[in-house]
């Protein structure tokens, strides 16, 4: 009861607060098309704060050229086309993120004290990621135009690593329709949101082995192509130091179009293919010569993944090749054998870890999980592309580290020279 009091009480302090200033800016103000709006009157608009609503009256004008009207005012308070204010849009957002429509509007009335309906908490949300997604977009077009020009950060960590990888969301049947799946019907039912993480290193530990910097990751994805992807990818690794740090890396599994867009963003950077993922394809390899191996199986595993652990892909390829695969059975081991001839620049595992680099995607793979799997496909879920890439957008800014709070300084950035 106290704290419903409270609420009522600051909300009506709020409303006279924002009603002092009703925005009137003179007879005739600029529409924002280019003609001027005509001033009409005062009318009342209510506002849902994070103190409950606000009822707040603005002058309102009417452009006879537009055919439609606005209030100064409104766009002032961070509330025109909208009737939450941007607090409480923040509050909604979070809650979202976190987890179902539903949940949230419940957490936001049980700790806030603000009833609002699960449909409105999903169409703010919705929103705001919407326009944070559309924001760090235009970022990143600027950044990679060379526009705008990141700082470099302070300090400035020794490495930096971009790791990057894919994974699937469940998406409603309009969504995929026309699209090609894994399932037995040969129908899609999921969409691919690419997912990059971005973090520093400075320490190895008693080991030896290295240290992901604490706080240290920023997280970007998106449903577009993987040529867009690119675009975000190297702007974000541009404004996290990759110009300016000793060691540059991508790590990623073997997917073709990860490794296009590393060469395409970073071509001077190392570029590694997760050791785990390569273990799994030597399993594979292993099995489709096991035909030939009998009782020497373990053993002959074994060695090639000694080989692998040691960058020797050319030691796989000799023991591989020992045997005379024939017809289906060597386009199937020639097949497997390919992904490491492909792949072996990004193998050099045994001196990768000689100089102390992360050979592991890990990070990702923990982000494909918690940032995108943990939200968007809990039981029943069924995206449109709008709603999951509005919804990722928040749950990567929520993910990322405080570090990012910096990136709304105004002072942290300058021009290009």
């Amino acid at each position: 009861m106290l704290r419903a009091g409270l609420l009522r009480l600051g909300g009506g302090m709020l409303g006279e607060a924002l009603s002092a200033d009703p925005g009137y800016r003179g007879p005739r103000t600029a529409c924002g098309h280019g003609h001027q709006a005509v001033f009409t009157g005062y009318r009342e608009k209510v506002i849902d704060t994070v103190l409950g609503p606000v009822t707040l009256r603005r002058a309102w004008y009417h452009c006879r050229a537009c055919g439609h009207g606005l209030a100064p005012r409104d766009a002032e308070l961070g509330a025109a086309g909208t009737s939450m204010s941007p607090g409480l849009a923040a509050m909604t957002e979070k809650t979202a993120a976190a987890g179902p429509f539903a949940g949230a509007r419940d957490l936001l009335e049980d700790l806030a004290g603000v009833p609002l309906t699960a449909k409105r908490v999903e169409r703010a949300a919705e929103a705001g990621g919407a326009a944070h997604a559309a924001g760090a977009r235009e970022r990143a077009a600027l950044i990679t135009a060379r526009k705008v020009v990141p700082l470099p950060p302070s300090p400035l960590p020794d490495m930096l690593y971009g790791v990057i990888d894919g994974t699937g969301v469940p998406m409603t049947r309009r969504e995929t329709e026309g699209r090609r799946g894994k399932g037995e019907d040969g129908r899609a039912r999921t969409r691919e949101v690419k997912l990059a993480v971005f973090f520093t290193q400075d320490e190895l530990d008693d080991d030896g082995y290295p240290v992901r910097d604490r706080a240290s990751s920023s997280y970007i994805a998106s449903f577009e192509t993987a040529g867009v992807f690119a675009g975000l990818v190297k702007a974000e690794g541009i404004r996290r130091g990759a110009g300016h740090v000793r060691q540059l890396t991508i790590i990623g599994d073997g997917a073709a179009w990860i490794w296009n867009l590393a060469e395409a963003t970073f071509p001077e950077a190392t570029h590694i293919v997760d050791l785990y993922h390569a273990r799994e394809h030597l399993h594979s390899l292993a099995r489709s010569v096991e035909c030939m191996l009998g009782d020497r199986y373990d053993q002959w595993l074994e060695a090639r993944l000694d080989d692998l652990d040691h960058g020797d892909i050319d030691g796989i390829e000799a023991a591989v090749r020992e045997y005379p695969f024939e017809g289906v059975k060597k386009d199937e081991v020639d097949k497997e054998l390919g992904y490491f001839l492909g792949n072996a620049p990004r193998m050099r595992y045994n001196w990768f870890r000689s100089r102390g680099l992360f050979v592991g995607s890990g990070v990702v793979e923990a982000g494909c999980k918690s940032v995108i799997g943990a939200r968007l496909k809990q039981s029943g879920m069924h995206w449109t592309e709008n709603g999951a890439d509005a919804v990722i957008a928040l749950r990567c800014r929520e993910a990322s580290s405080t570090w990012e709070a910096i990136c709304g300084n105004r002072h942290n950035q300058t021009g290009a020279a």
